[in-house]
């Protein structure tokens, strides 16, 4: 080997030997990039991206690096989970980056969010081992602060679920009688007028006449003949059967001086073969199958009847059992029964609750919209009413929206031992669980409310504080509230947000401040200030949050704030 080749195979050990017995260089900020940054929280976490590209010639060959990403604020830090990479002459299982070429590694960082990250560093810490040494490097700040406006989401805000009353003002009630008719004939027998259930109509519609609370809506008479014989003599006989029953019943009404009575209307079948139908499959007739096929094959009635004679075994069981039970007149009272007056509910459920249905309860409390005295209506609903549920539920609604969560869960708690198959007790126990922070109790306990109302917002909350943005719009849908805004302003749909907030019935302090965001993000600087303004004065306590708020950096907020 000459001498000059001998040279340079000398100065290639001296090289190789110098890469792995250097110390490592300080790493600069530029071999890093941060995505996103500012970092965001999501759900409730602040998750982050770190990608280091190092460059060629600086990443010692036996060298091993631990990296350990902190969030610097307030006089404290936190740390996500350390990530290690080597050089080529480590062996270990971490990525590799070559001294030659060097290389890119991706580094997670997630820490859980507190409000005071909004300021705060991004800082890399570095732990080398090269051989038996250990050393520390300089931190490398990488980012800088927490975009918070994810954490805006308040489960406090839902409503939690009704359970509904059931009153009606108006109930209909109707009550019926039949006279029934022999064969061929269509004249009313005396002993017809003098059965139980005649007996029973005329005292419910004398009584109607003499009750302000009540009122006859209607008479109804509707005459049937019975599917047997000619289609002409049938209709012959029931035309008969309705005028005769419909003088009875005027006469009747005369006699018992009942003037008002709605209208009195009437109508007739010839032949009824719905109840001949009917009565043959309730029937305990051996061969009602094959009656009833033949109902089903044929559809003129008078090919029907012939058919059914020719069924000469049946035909005699049909004339005793279901022929004459469709020969009859059935008279209807339809009445409405006019409940209390808001006023009058109102002014019992406040001096003598007792004195009220449930349902009539329930309602009181839908006619005012003060909390408390919605809670005094429900409170005393549960007193009088302890075994319905909806009085217990309805109350830990109002306990809820005084957050007040103890009694609220208490309330919600007897509601679901008592409810059955109702599910508003489920989804308001979800919420509390929400609020609490146990987040898959809350799921699960929604998913026992399903068909509940205000479970679309409750699931919506519980998507954004999970972190999945996009579910929680979907479920928010087209609700109106500050929650559903929030939803669309971190899926960037800008446009419906604004419509949302535009469209909250009672705007609060967070309504403006979102609005506010919506400026800051599409570059709408009045429409930043005015809304921030208006969300300052409804809560002074707004303008510190704002100073903080990356969501405004950049923006002159003087005119706001003074």
């Amino acid at each position: 080997m000459n001498r000059k080749l001998c040279f340079i195979v000398a100065l290639g050990a001296v090289m190789a030997l110098s890469s792995c017995g250097k110390k490592l260089g300080r790493f600069a900020p530029e071999y890093f990039t941060v995505n996103p940054n500012p970092l965001e929280v999501v759900g409730q976490n602040v998750p982050a991206q770190i990608t280091a590209k190092i460059p060629a010639k600086f990443f010692v060959r036996n060298a091993e690096v631990t990296v350990t990403p902190y969030l610097v604020f307030n006089g404290t830090e936190v740390a996500s989970q350390s990530y290690t990479f080597q050089g080529e002459k480590v062996r270990g299982n971490a990525p590799v980056i070559a001294y030659e070429y060097g290389g890119t590694v991706n580094i997670p960082a997630n820490f859980t969010y507190t409000p005071d990250m909004r300021r705060s560093e991004l800082e890399l810490a570095f732990t080398v081992r090269q051989g038996k040494k250990q050393y520390v490097l300089p931190r490398v700040q990488v980012a800088d602060g927490v975009v918070a406006t994810a954490a805006m989401a308040d489960a406090a805000t839902v409503n939690p679920a009704l359970a509904p009353d059931a009153f009606q003002r108006i109930i209909n009630e109707k009550y019926a009688a039949d006279i029934m008719f022999l064969i061929n004939q269509a004249n009313i027998r005396a002993g017809q007028l003098n059965t139980d259930a005649m007996q029973e109509l005329r005292k419910e519609i004398l009584a109607t006449a003499g009750d302000t609370a009540r009122v006859l809506e209607e008479l109804n008479i509707q005459s049937y003949a019975s599917p047997d014989g000619g289609i002409d003599i049938n209709t012959r006989l029931a035309e008969q059967r309705e005028q005769n029953t419909q003088n009875y019943l005027q006469g009747q009404l005369k006699k018992d001086k009942i003037t008002e009575f709605g209208e009195l209307t009437a109508q007739f079948t010839a032949e009824d073969w719905e109840g001949f139908q009917r009565l043959v499959s309730q029937s305990n007739i051996q061969d009602k199958d094959l009656i009833l096929s033949v109902l089903s094959m044929y559809k003129d009635p008078e090919q029907r009847e012939k058919e059914i004679r020719n069924l000469s075994n049946v035909f005699e069981q049909l004339a005793d059992q279901i022929l004459p039970q469709l020969r009859y007149s059935r008279i209807t009272a339809s009445v409405n029964v006019i409940g209390k007056s808001d006023q009058e509910i109102a002014r019992l459920a406040a001096t003598d609750p007792a004195h009220l249905s449930v349902d009539e309860l329930l309602y009181a409390a839908t006619l005012t919209d003060d909390n408390a005295k919605r809670m005094q209506i429900y409170n005393s609903a549960t007193k009088a009413y302890p075994n319905d549920y909806r009085t217990w539920n309805d109350l830990g609604m109002t306990q809820y929206i005084a957050r007040d969560y103890r009694a609220a869960k208490a309330s919600f708690q007897k509601a679901a031992s008592l409810a059955g198959a109702g599910s508003e007790p489920q989804m308001n126990l979800g919420l509390i669980e929400l609020l609490d922070g146990n987040y898959a109790k809350a799921n699960s306990l929604f998913g026992s409310a399903a068909g509940v109302n205000e479970l679309n917002d409750a699931l919506g909350v519980y998507y954004l504080k999970t972190g999945d943005n996009a579910a929680a719009a979907r479920a928010f849908g087209d609700s109106k509230s500050n929650n559903a805004a929030l939803a669309q302003i971190l899926t960037h749909n800008y446009a419906k947000a604004k419509q949302t907030l535009a469209g909250i019935n009672t705007p609060d302090a967070t309504t403006y401040y979102l609005m506010a965001i919506l400026g800051a993000r599409t570059n709408n600087e009045q429409m930043l200030n005015t809304n921030l303004r208006q969300a300052i004065r409804l809560d002074s306590k707004l303008a510190a949050a704002a100073r903080q708020d990356l969501e405004f950096k950049g923006f002159n907020l003087s005119r706001a704030l003074n």
